[in-house]
């Protein structure tokens, strides 16, 4: 739960980042929101779900 959390807030800063800085347009940000909230229903979601958490748990311990 606070990696999707923590995702959600990355991604919303850069789909910000996205429009006030390199001319995004607001309809391109209501596309992209409109296939991650219908890619989140569907079949692949769960794969989705294990990949990412595979590659946070990768990430997490990396020893710096």
């Amino acid at each position: 739960m606070v990696l999707s959390i923590s995702g959600v807030v990355l991604l919303g800063i850069i789909c910000f980042l996205f429009f006030k800085k390199d001319g995004m347009k607001l309809t391109h940000a209501v596309v992209c929101s409109l296939f991650g909230f219908f890619l989140a229903g569907s079949a692949i979601a769960p794969s989705i779900t294990a990949s990412t958490a595979s590659l946070a748990s990768l990430l997490g311990g990396i020893k710096l």
